[in-house]
């Protein structure tokens, strides 16, 4: 299918967005609940899918399954330019970190990318998935086992959690990395998975048993902050959890005790 190319903008430091201006018939595929706003030009669509299969139903099905196994919705939304002047359409990022343009035409046209990384693309760029070959990957690969596969040559938008690492890979160059900081790479780059090598590492290092070996050649971006530890770490800070509570934090912090009473207490206030 013949993508759609689309100019862009992206604003933002910590909490990013990303606007696209399409031409008159021009169209964007976004990951449901990615948008932020759009002009009143600009007509919306819930589409199987990524809307780029052809083949009539079945072959929309086709995509809408292989979206179900990567844990993303079976639908995308497709906006289109349906006025006679441009008009735009922005997406925004899920939670702090940035969002990377990839231009599959530069890249390849294909990159691998983490499930939950994917936010939007120009139409006609395929979303389907990638099955890591190698049995360690599958049996142990966590996060990285099933991938998201993007293909074409058009403008695809990924989001990284936290701060970005992209690195280039020399042939045989390899980093050890936690799954969960992965968010994409080419093909070419070589992926397996590593046990730590030691017993009290895996069972007290708090990194688990097994990390992510990337071998060069090919460019690797990473993430400094996956949804997955970001996740984790609210749901330890919650009561229900046995974390302290906004009240407690008050109260222990510059509240209460902090404040006003501590400091007569202290400081000798007579009155």
């Amino acid at each position: 299918m013949a993508m759609d190319v689309v100019d862009y903008e992206i604003f933002g430091t910590e909490m990013q967005y990303v606007e696209v201006e399409l031409d008159p018939g021009e169209a964007a595929v976004g990951e449901a609940g990615a948008m932020m706003y759009m002009q009143a030009g600009i007509q919306m669509d819930t589409v199987f899918g990524d809307g780029s299969q052809q083949g009539g139903f079945f072959g929309k099905l086709m995509g809408a399954g292989k979206r179900l196994m990567t844990g993303e919705n079976m639908f995308t939304t497709v906006f289109q330019n349906a006025g006679s002047s441009k008009q735009r359409v922005a997406f925004a990022a899920p939670y702090p970190g940035k969002i990377i343009p990839m231009d599959l035409s530069t890249l390849g046209g294909t990159l691998l990318c983490q499930k939950d990384s994917f936010l939007c693309a120009a139409k006609g760029v395929s979303l389907g998935i990638a099955f890591q070959k190698k049995l360690g990957v599958g049996l142990f690969g966590g996060e990285g086992f099933i991938m998201q596969k993007l293909e074409g040559d058009g403008l695809a938008f990924v989001h990284a959690g936290g701060t970005l690492m992209e690195r280039t890979l020399a042939p045989g160059e390899v980093l050890r990395v936690d799954t969960g900081c992965v968010v994409a790479y080419q093909p070419s780059v070589d992926f397996d998975i590593q046990y730590v090598g030691k017993i009290k590492s895996a069972l007290f290092g708090g990194e688990g048993l097994f990390f992510a070996t990337m071998s060069g050649p090919g460019k690797v971006w990473l993430q400094s902050l996956p949804l997955s530890r970001l996740a984790n770490r609210i749901l330890l800070s919650a009561p229900a959890a046995g974390g302290r509570s906004a009240e407690q934090s008050s109260l222990l912090g510059g509240g209460v005790l902090g404040g006003s009473l501590l400091g007569g207490l202290v400081g000798g206030n007579d009155d």
